[in-house]
């Protein structure tokens, strides 16, 4: 493949030697295995496992078992190789550069056999300088060490004291020691995913070669200075300045929309120079400012910054500005002891609605822009406004972070560590500061990074001795923590972003674990900081098991993804909930059973003696589970934003576990691998919904709360219908005289005696019908119509098995589903397969004969594609 050469920039007058030009040395190289028995093609960026998949030379690695027969990979010694000309003459350059903007993770890197650098970090950039090196024909070899024996050497080097854990549950079927390497923790296995230790040049890499000066990188941030509330914008450029001369000249940077053109003087001296610019924005200018999904508009304004340096050379950035305020709140409440903790965007107290997001495949040359916007679009969809960016995977590509920046997703940015202590050596702490250092510079700009946090759960690791430490030992671990996520990240983070809030880690006790000396006591406080939370054993449909927290920023239930994503991972005689497949791919503990224990509370289990349709019964009736699981405890969530109960409550942010998913297997997830929505991201789209009625039950008493994430206050009123199971008429219907719904609260609307409520409906029964109800103003359908079950579905009376069918017609690029029931019909699930996109609605309980659904494809479909793979089940089908 061509090399291309990129004429960055382009001098007046100067000639060629003052020019800067930049080398990309992606696309074809070569790789070698350790012994050099096997040598093949390889794409960069690209990994080892990628480029013996598409040679042929292994299976898809995600298909069936191969997780275990490809362990191989991981375990031998790879090196890319590639052979290039330098497409200009060297010997007018005075320094040329070889950068790699991500390398996956233990290498030495040789240029024409002189070793040129080495790497131990998957989430830095490196540069290294080949000017004595470099020639006009040139072979560059990166060779790797593998990543499981690297950390094992670590660890056996590290022998004045053990850094738990040594190694994951052996259901996972992973590697040991991942927090010996800095590399993604997922990667040697998880309990949603696959061990796959990848080694790859990952990310860009090029040659760059300059005369003078160079620019290496250029960030900035906009601060809001609220004593004389104007904005400022903060400019930070780094140059590499080989002139041993002064090197002077302007900086003008321009903000058209804003009616900014500012000249600065600049001098550069020989070295790495830092040139910082203050751009004070003048008050009588109008900014918008950046608001997340829901609350406002995205608005961004274009800048150019243009470095006018001397003998012709410029340099000129362009970017997008986004103005917003993050504050995290945490202060004394009334009628509770402990803090709240909230962020308020803007001055305003947003609820934060989302969930977690891990990486969306174990091979990162996977994850296409289309898959990006897909599962990020996704994530707007179901009226959601942030997610966690969890701290066992990867510092995302800057593509994921515009696209939040431009869809308004918050991001809690976690730094990559998660449930494991690590060591402190010095090595280890040089790279985490480059680490640190790099990604903070790398992220800042964005407004959708609202909040840093050093560590997923090594707090409550380490105080609820997750691994055993004597109780002797423990202060040499404590010391640990401090040093790297105090002294260390923290450090690093304030001098490079005093923009953003910080926290230690998720869960914390926020203010509180500060003031205990950054390890509380309970980490796990309601009363304070954010809370993790999971309960397998409780009934989920008992809202009392949850807790009534300030922020609860992980919690879930697992389910087992689509038939039609696991078809194509597994063969006939893995189809079924019992075969070998079924319990490889389940990495969680029993977590098979836990499944169908939770839904054995409320359900029949399937019985089929159809073993294929016994299996696709029970992967709905795990997402069924889920789905209900995560409403109840979510709408518990958001219902609790504005009262105290019993010193508990003014929740202010529910994101569950987990978004998305790295391959075909059960696991948290709402987005099955590849973006295919389950019952729990429909349900999301209503239980995230800006107006939302909420019902649950206390001492036999029914209640509807309201919840708003509205900016004005609406008046409204409340509709709430009773069904019998046995017929689509409604028993009996009431609703309430209007009221006046306050933005950005939840209130009580409704209470009412379950007895009470049933004898006014005829022959009506806890078992035999179910209530309906929504906000509504003028006939207007404010909110969605949401549901309250008054038994288990298992015991329902009348309940029959509803006969659905669906006409199908096309309005342009939509597709619209007329369906019709002859019976009253939960959890109606529609489904087209394999073919991608997303209905309007799904999962839905159907009360009326009719109902229209939009099916909105991904690709190119129609209408014969669709009645072809279209398939609906509602509950009473599996039994």
């Amino acid at each position: 493949m061509l090399l291309r050469l990129l004429l960055l920039l382009a001098l007046c007058g100067a000639g060629s030697a003052a020019m800067v030009v930049s080398v990309s040395l992606r696309g074809s190289w070569r790789i070698r295995s350790g012994n050099g028995s096997l040598e093949l093609p390889a794409e960069v960026p690209g990994c080892v496992h990628s480029a013996l998949f598409h040679q042929r030379l292994i299976q898809d690695p995600y298909y069936r078992f191969n997780n275990l027969n490809y362990r191989w990979i991981a375990l031998d010694n790879w090196t890319y190789i590639k052979k290039f000309k330098i497409p200009f003459d060297i010997s007018k350059w005075h320094k040329v550069k070889l950068v790699f903007e991500g390398i996956d993770t233990v290498a030495v890197v040789l240029l024409n056999n002189i070793p040129v650098g080495e790497t131990d970090n998957m989430f830095r950039s490196y540069s290294f300088d080949i000017t004595h090196v470099v020639q006009a024909v040139n072979i560059l070899e990166v060779h790797f060490q593998s990543p499981v024996i690297y950390a094992d050497q670590r660890s056996k080097v590290h022998t004045h004291y053990s850094v738990p854990p040594n190694c994951p549950p052996r259901v996972q079927d992973g590697e040991c020691h991942v927090n010996f390497i800095r590399k993604a923790q997922c990667s040697f296995s998880w309990d949603w995913g696959p061990s796959f230790p990848t080694q790859g040049i990952w990310k860009d890499v090029r040659i760059e070669a300059y005369n003078i000066c160079h620019l290496n990188y250029f960030t900035f941030t906009p601060i809001y200075d609220s004593n004389i509330q104007a904005w400022n914008l903060e400019i930070e450029s780094s140059f590499d300045v080989i002139s041993s001369k002064p090197v002077l000249g302007q900086a003008i940077i321009a903000i058209p929309e804003l009616k900014i053109q500012q000249t600065n003087s600049v001098e550069l001296h020989h070295g790495e120079r830092i040139v910082k610019l203050f751009v004070k924005i003048d008050k009588s200018v109008t900014i918008e400012t950046w608001w997340p999904h829901g609350h406002g508009n995205q608005t961004g304004y274009n800048m150019t910054v243009l470095f006018k340096l001397d003998g012709g050379l410029s340099f000129e950035k362009s970017a997008k500005v986004y103005f917003r305020t993050v504050e995290l709140i945490e202060e004394p409440i009334k009628g509770s002891r402990g803090l709240s903790f909230y962020f308020k965007i803007n001055g305003l107290p947003i609820f934060l609605k989302g969930s977690n997001w891990i990486p969306a495949d174990s091979f990162q040359d996977r994850v296409t822009s289309a898959l990006l916007r897909l599962l990020l679009q996704s994530v707007v969809d179901a009226n959601m406004n942030a997610l966690r960016v969890w701290g066992g995977g990867i510092y995302e590509q800057d593509e994921f972070y515009e696209l939040c920046d431009e869809l308004g997703i918050m991001v809690w940015q976690d730094f990559m560590f998660a449930c494991a202590l690590y060591p402190t050596d010095q090595d280890f702490m040089d790279s985490v500061r480059a680490e640190v250092a790099y990604q903070v510079r790398r992220l800042k700009s964005h407004p959708s990074v609202i909040t840093w946090s050093g560590n997923n759960e090594n707090e409550a690791a380490l105080v609820l001795n997750w691994y055993d430490i004597q109780s002797s030992n423990l202060s040499t671990y404590i010391d640990d923590y401090v040093t790297l996520y105090v002294k260390t990240i923290r450090r690093i983070v304030f001098e490079g972003d005093q923009t953003r809030p910080f926290i230690t880690s998720s869960p914390t006790n926020g203010a509180k674990s500060t003031a205990e000396g950054w390890l509380s006591e309970n980490p796990y406080d309601p009363n304070y900081g954010d809370v993790h939370f999971y309960d397998y054993v409780g009934d989920c449909w008992n809202w009392k098991i949850f807790p009534k927290a300030r922020f609860v920023s992980e919690y879930g239930y697992q389910s087992w993804p689509s038939f039609s994503t696991l078809e194509k991972a597994s063969s006939k005689e893995d189809w079924s909930y019992e075969s070998k497949f079924a319990h490889h791919r389940q990495h969680f503990t029993d977590g098979n059973y836990k499944m169908l224990h939770q839904a054995e509370l409320h359900f029949k289990l399937p019985q089929s003696a159809d073993q294929l349709r016994k299996f696709k019964d029970t992967i709905y009736l795990t997402q069924v589970m889920q789905a209900q699981c995560v409403k109840t405890e979510t709408e518990f969530y958001r219902r609790s934003r504005s009262e105290i109960v019993h010193g508990g409550g003014h929740t202010m942010g529910a994101l569950y576990w987990q978004l998305n998913d790295i391959w075909q297997a059960p696991s948290w997830s709402s987005l099955e691998y590849g973006g295919k929505w389950k019952m729990l991201h429909y349900f999301a789209r209503h239980f995230f919904a800006p107006l939302l009625p909420v019902g649950f039950e206390n001492e036999d008493v029914f209640f509807i709360y309201g919840v708003s994430d509205l900016h004005s206050d609406h008046k409204m009123m409340l509709t709430v219908r009773v069904h019998a199971w046995s017929s689509l008429e409604p028993v009996c219907s009431e609703t309430t005289k209007p009221f006046v719904m306050k933005a950005g609260e939840s209130a009580l609307l409704y209470d009412k005696p379950v007895a009470e409520l049933l004898r006014g409906c005829t022959n009506c029964t806890r078992q035999s019908c179910v209530v309906s109800f929504y906000l509504s103003t003028d006939r207007e359908l404010l909110s969605p119509t949401n549901y309250h079950f008054l038994s288990s579905p298992k015991e329902a009376k009348g309940l029959h098995k509803a006969n659905i069918s669906a006409t199908i017609s096309q309005q342009g690029d939509t597709f619209v589903f007329h369906l019709k029931t002859s019976a009253v019909a939960p959890f109606v699930w529609l489904d087209v397969g394999s073919l991608p996109g997303r209905f309007s609605d799904n999962g839905f309980l159907m009360t009326e004969e009719t109902r229209t659904v939009f099916f909105y494809p991904w690709k190119p479909t129609n209408e014969s594609e669709l009645e072809r793979s279209f398939h609906v089940t509602s509950l009473a089908d599996i039994y």
